[in-house]
């Protein structure tokens, strides 16, 4: 997995989340399985089925959340020079529509009400270097090949 940029504030929410889910959130899933568990026959038990099941959910956020941070290069969003980097909010013509959306992880814009497109997607990886003015395509997954021109690329505020 490469870098991916994090503001200060998504850094800082994440691990909030992961320091909560790495205790209390633990010991609250261990308490509703235990208590499930002694309801007796496990079989037939949908209350620890369904404990187990979101401990399982809480684990995957667990492992996810230590590797965006422990990969996370936090500070504030690159000063847009018309390049498209992660973090920088673009303005392109997608399929004939202009779309307006922010390149990076999903994380960064969780209280803002742009759309996100991770670096790693099928059309962030294709405009990822790309300067104001050019063009290209990628192939969608349905297999349609797309086109997108740049028009602008902006420096993200958070907002």
């Amino acid at each position: 997995m490469s870098d991916t940029f994090l503001t200060q504030e998504a850094y800082d929410r994440l691990a909030a989340e992961l320091e909560h889910l790495s205790t209390t959130g633990r010991e609250e899933i261990a308490k509703r399985i235990e208590s499930a568990r002694e309801e007796g026959d496990l079989k037939e038990n949908g209350g620890y089925h369904a404990a187990k099941d979101e401990q399982g959910k809480q684990e995957a956020r667990i492992r996810t959340l230590q590797q965006l941070l422990k990969d996370a290069k936090v500070g504030v969003a690159p000063e847009s020079d018309g390049t498209v980097l992660s973090g920088t909010v673009v303005t392109a013509v997608v399929a004939g529509g202009e779309e307006v959306f922010l390149l990076g992880n999903r994380e960064i814009g969780a209280n803002s009400e742009l759309d996100v497109y991770s670096e790693a997607s099928p059309l962030g990886e294709a405009i990822l270097g790309l300067r104001e003015g050019e063009k290209t395509s990628y192939t969608a997954p349905n297999g349609r090949e797309i086109a997108v021109e740049i028009v602008k690329v902006e420096t993200y505020t958070g907002q």
